[in-house]
């Protein structure tokens, strides 16, 4: 388990170090046709710093079928971020950044959520489609960032990473916070994700 845990903190690590040694980010993107600069600061305040600069942001439809997007990538960051605050089982604030290959997923989440009439009516839902399996996988290892709460000034930030599947036997984690180290909640599902201490 320690072992596990160690190479968890040195790809961070190593993650953190690469990105730092690439010296100044590029400018962002400008703005699409018709996006508001407000709209992308508030789904950008979720964002890691040195990604934030060079992230997608999108905004979801009122039906959450599709989004459009108001400001592009830039070249190599796959970070994509948008504004949830006030959708059906979310905080008046929500903000969600992760990988654009998780968009898929995102989709599925909110769609599900904004039928549902409660929290237990959606987890009954994803349980359901976890069953049938149909629940979309996010990508292993990618991250999601929120930050969520009444307001931004007293909202929450939460981060987790994606291991679909993972368990206790394949990852050496443990599937309880009980030992105050990294863990797997939800584990052998497509909820699979790792829980870190302070995050």
């Amino acid at each position: 388990m320690k072992r596990t845990a160690l190479i968890v903190f040195t790809v961070f690590a190593a993650t953190g170090i690469a990105l730092a040694q690439r010296g100044a980010p590029a400018p962002p993107q400008p703005l699409e046709a018709g996006a508001s600069q407000a709209d992308v600061d508030k789904a950008l305040v979720a964002a890691p710093a040195n990604l934030k600069n060079g992230a997608e942001v999108i905004k979801w439809s009122a039906d959450r079928q599709s989004y459009t997007v108001l400001r592009k990538a830039n070249t190599g960051n796959t970070l994509v971020c948008y504004d949830r605050s006030g959708f059906n089982l979310q905080q008046p604030f929500s903000v969600e950044c992760t990988q654009a290959g998780n968009l898929d997923r995102v989709k599925q989440n909110m769609m599900v959520e904004a039928k549902a009439a409660d929290r237990a009516a959606a987890e009954k839902e994803f349980g359901e489609l976890e069953k049938e399996g149909k629940r979309v996988k996010p990508e292993f290892g990618t991250v999601f960032y929120h930050l969520q709460g009444r307001d931004e000034a007293t909202g929450r930030g939460h981060m987790t990473v994606a291991v679909p599947g993972a368990t206790m036997a394949s990852l050496g984690l443990p599937e309880n916070g009980r030992s105050g180290g990294v863990w797997i909640m939800n584990a052998g599902t497509t909820t699979a994700h790792l829980m870190i201490p302070g995050e």
